[in-house]
């Protein structure tokens, strides 16, 4: 089967945390046979700030103008799906409704949300949102957060199935390595800086370094610069994937921020928690509903409800009961929640949308 995708950028992180996603799920299909295009923008600066991960799974186009990526479609006759991810970062409105052009007897076309509680919250607050009407009209709708909610939410907005592909693991990707002394801490956050987000890492982590001045906090990530910090706060801007590994393996513990949209919804663990997994970090994380049905409290995760709770964890568990922790969350990572299973449910959606296509066309 062959895949048509349109994204923010599958060769960088850089000002875009869904890479890894995207990495993780288009060589996982790779790996089943399927022959995958990306078309993404040169946009962002994020040409220049391309990871060093090989990217043999998947043809990577990168566009320039509008009329290069309709250049492209127009040679998607012989493609059995094309997807078009929220999120593109430029003319996604155009883009939601010019993907549809391309529906045949052959071709589907999908629209996965890497961000669906923005996207519906966006919807919901405009009646007349043009992609209201486009929900329908797609084949399939895949999400990679928000279980139920999103779901059952974009059922009442007529989309014809809709699939909640959560964010994983991926063991050749994200493993444990040796510490590096530069990124030595008490704790570790990387992410960056949203509006969405900005308040909970405030509280969750700004804080928690106040309040334990005799510690050390790491932070990672763009947009920081301008942000008062206390002086047991170190920033050391972008982080490439391919140095998350030692960060989460030289920090005691690494912290986790959903932004404010994903943790009033729910089921949306992001990657930055799958990476720290498959690294052995002992993560804590903001509390959010669904967090129970990824990886089991107090003994995989730890869970915060406040700034004073981060720093309890941090005094009360030393760096020999922090590898515990870590260890079990990647165990449980590594049995439940890989690409390679993501993939997996993906390509069964694909089959059954496949055969139902089938049946009609024999009618």
């Amino acid at each position: 089967m062959k895949i048509f995708a349109i994204g923010s950028s599958i060769t960088s992180a850089y000002w875009n945390g869904a890479a890894t996603y995207y990495q993780g799920i288009y060589k996982a299909l790779h790996r089943l046979g399927y022959e995958i295009t990306f078309a993404e923008p040169d946009i962002y600066g994020r040409q220049q700030h391309r990871e060093a991960i090989a990217q043999d799974f998947v043809r990577v186009e990168v566009y320039r103008s509008l009329s290069e990526l309709q250049r492209l479609l127009r040679c998607t006759a012989d493609v059995d799906l094309v997807i078009k991810h929220s999120g593109v970062g430029e003319a996604d409105g155009y883009l939601e409704e010019l993907v549809l052009d391309y529906k045949s007897a052959n071709t589907r076309v999908a629209f996965w949300d890497v961000d669906a509680p923005a996207t519906l919250q966006r919807v919901e607050e405009n009646a007349g949102d043009p992609f209201r009407k486009l929900v329908p009209q797609y084949d399939l709708i895949f999400t990679y957060g928000g279980g139920a909610p999103v779901v059952e939410h974009y059922a009442r907005l007529g989309a014809q199935e809709c699939h909640a592909v959560y964010n994983a693991v991926d063991p050749e990707t994200h493993f444990p390595v040796a510490p590096r002394e530069q990124f030595q801490c008490d704790l570790a956050f990387v992410g960056n800086r949203l509006p969405d987000r900005e308040q909970r890492v405030e509280e969750f982590f700004i804080r928690s370094a106040h309040l334990a001045p005799e510690m050390q906090f790491l932070l990672g990530g763009e947009g920081w610069g301008s942000k008062r910090l206390p002086p047991n706060l170190r920033w050391v801007g972008h982080v490439k994937i391919e140095d998350h590994n030692v960060i989460n393996c030289s920090a005691r513990m690494v912290l986790n921020v959903n932004r404010a949209s994903m943790a009033h919804i729910g089921f949306s663990p992001p990657t930055r928690m799958f990476e720290a997994a498959g690294a052995g970090a002992c993560v804590i994380t903001d509390s959010w509903p669904g967090i129970e049905s990824f990886f089991e409290p107090r003994s995989e995760v730890l869970i915060a409800e406040s700034a004073e709770q981060v720093v309890m964890f941090l005094r009360a568990i030393n760096r020999g009961q922090a590898a515990g922790i870590g260890e079990k969350m990647r165990a449980r990572a590594l049995g439940d929640h890989t690409y390679s299973q993501r993939a997996a449910q993906v390509h069964q959606v694909l089959r059954s949308r496949q055969a139902v296509a089938e049946v009609t066309v024999a009618r």
